[in-house]
């Protein structure tokens, strides 16, 4: 028998507000089940109540990403109370910036551990599912900061090492029918940029607009830009594209 979008589960981790919740809700409004998950479960029931009002089926899971035990009892609690997954969309992040010389080793373990670890223990816990279910597909979140940015030495490794992690699962998996991409935003208006703008102690509009200056299409990103293109990779017709990292920075990156 073959399975439909509306019986599939997906996970979405980091999804109380951001990109992880807008990526949360299209997912929903394309048929898919989905497990808000997010560090605190409380912060992602608005992305659920979402979710149901429009009526969708949601779940939200509290878990930290970087704790192997707290990932696997998540997993097996989405597979009780929603099926099993067979979508995944890695995009619970963190940020710690500051310039090499002032960073702390704390600082750097902290964004090493959510982004990496987190991706690398969610995705383990899930694939059974999907090499299972004869289908799959898994989204890693990078960033364009990937390709190098002042003051996040941390954060630009991960974000690079996840482009690795994604191709590589690309070549283990394809034979099981899961595929695996990554989605590299550009600059988007979130409460992660909000927060940088602040670091720096530049007022948020003008920061906004200098960003917008550099930026081909004349706009910044939003929230909906990323969660279209997971739409996308995540559906039946992408079956063909795996191990491709996709810049949505409103312009060439790489």
């Amino acid at each position: 028998m073959t399975v439909t979008t509306r019986e599939r589960v997906a996970i979405v981790t980091g999804s109380a507000r951001g990109i992880g919740a807008a990526t949360a809700i299209r997912l929903a409004s394309d048929g898919f089940a989905v497990a808000v998950l997010d560090l605190d479960e409380t912060a992602g029931k608005s992305t659920v109540e979402g979710i149901e009002t429009a009526g969708g089926r949601a779940l939200a899971v509290g878990a930290d990403v970087s704790n192997q035990d707290q990932v696997n009892a998540a997993v097996n609690r989405i597979v009780s109370e929603l099926g099993a997954p067979t979508v995944l969309v890695n995009n619970a992040g963190v940020t710690r910036d500051n310039l090499l010389f002032k960073m702390s080793a704390e600082d750097w373990d902290t964004v090493v551990n959510v982004h990496l670890r987190g991706s690398f223990l969610m995705t383990k816990a899930v694939q059974k599912h999907m090499v299972d279910a004869g289908f799959g597909r898994i989204v890693n979140i990078s960033s364009t900061s990937a390709l190098g940015n002042r003051g996040q030495a941390n954060y630009s490794t991960v974000k690079a090492g996840l482009q690795g992690f994604t191709k590589t699962l690309a070549l283990e998996l394809g034979k099981f029918g899961v595929t695996a991409n990554c989605v590299a935003p550009g600059f988007i208006v979130s409460d992660m940029t909000r927060a940088t703008a602040a670091r720096i102690g530049e007022d948020w509009d003008t920061y906004l607009a200098a960003r917008v200056k550099a930026i081909p299409v004349a706009r910044a990103g939003e929230p909906g830009d990323i969660a279209h293109t997971v739409s996308f990779l995540v559906s039946e017709g992408a079956g063909y594209v795996s191990g491709q990292v996709i810049y949505v920075a409103g312009g060439p990156k790489a």
